[in-house]
C-alpha cells in the first residue's frame, strides 16, 4: 500500500517507548524488551497498526513484535495505537513496533526468542508472476517463518484477494504445512471475531461486498 510521506512520522517514532530502532540488538532476547517472559506474537507487514493495537489491548498477556518496512506506515500506526489505547488503564507495554524488511527477520529474531504466532494481513498480493516472490506468504518466507516458529506454529492470514488465497494454499501445501482453519467468508462463518479483529482494510473491504478469506495453517 503506498502512503503519503509523514514528515512527523520519524520525529515522532524517535521518541516513542514502544518504537525499537536497532531492533538487530535485541536479537535472541526481545524478553529485555519487554521487560518479561511472556508469549510472543508476531505480526508482519502491520500496516497502519490497527490489528496489532487491538490485539495487544485484547491481550496484555501477549507481547506483540509489528513490522513493516515503511517508516510512515509506522508513524501512523503509533498514533492509531495510541489512541486505541487511550481513556483505558493500561499502559503500550507489549508492542514493539520494528522498522525492517521482512526478508531479513531472520537478522531480528532468533529461534531462542520462541515466536509463538505469525499474522499476516491484507498483504499486498503481487499478482504478476514475476513479482509473487515478494508476497508475505510466498514460500521462501513460509520457509523463514517456520525457522523464527520456535514457541508454536501457527500462521494467520487474511486477504481479500482471491488469487493471492489461492496460490498461498499452494504454497503452504508445498513448504508441508497443515491448515488447520479456513473460510472463504469469515464474516459469514462461525469463527470468533476476537481471534482476528477487523483492519482497516477489511472493514472497507467488506463494504463493498467482497468477501474476506481466512486461514490457519500450522508449520507440522
Amino acid at each position: 500500500m503506498r502512503i503519503r510521506k509523514k514528515k512527523w512520522a520519524e520525529p515522532e517514532l524517535s521518541v516513542c517507548d514502544f518504537y525499537v530502532a536497532e531492533p538487530e540488538k535485541l536479537r535472541g532476547n526481545w524478553k529485555s524488551f519487554f521487560k518479561n517472559d511472556k508469549p510472543i506474537m508476531l505480526e508482519v507487514g502491520c500496516g497502519k497498526g490497527s490489528f496489532v493495537g487491538q490485539m495487544a489491548l485484547k491481550h496484555p498477556e501477549i507481547n506483540f513484535i509489528a513490522v513493516d518496512i515503511k517508516l510512515d506506515m509506522l508513524g501512523v500506526g503509533r498514533r492509531n495505537i495510541v489512541s486505541l489505547f487511550e481513556g483505558t488503564d493500561r499502559e503500550i507495554d507489549n508492542i514493539a513496533l520494528v522498522r525492517y524488511n521482512v526478508d531479513m527477520l531472520d537478522k531480528i529474531i532468533a529461534p531462542e526468542d520462541r515466536i509463538s504466532r505469525i499474522y499476516i494481513n491484507f498483504c499486498n498480493p503481487w499478482p504478476r508472476p514475476k513479482h509473487n516472490k515478494r508476497r508475505l506468504t510466498h514460500p521462501r518466507k513460509l520457509r523463514l517463518y517456520r525457522e523464527l516458529l520456535t514457541g508454536g506454529d501457527e500462521v494467520h492470514f487474511k486477504t481479500d484477494d482471491d488469487g493471492l488465497f489461492e496460490d498461498t494454499l499452494e504454497y503452504l501445501k508445498e513448504e508441508n504445512y497443515t491448515v488447520l482453519t479456513l473460510s472463504y467468508d469469515l464474516h459469514n462463518s462461525s469463527i470468533d471475531a476476537d481471534l482476528t479483529p477487523m483492519t482497516e482494510h477489511e472493514r472497507m473491504f467488506s463494504e463493498e461486498g467482497i468477501k474476506i478469506k481466512y486461514l490457519v495453517a500450522t508449520k507440522g
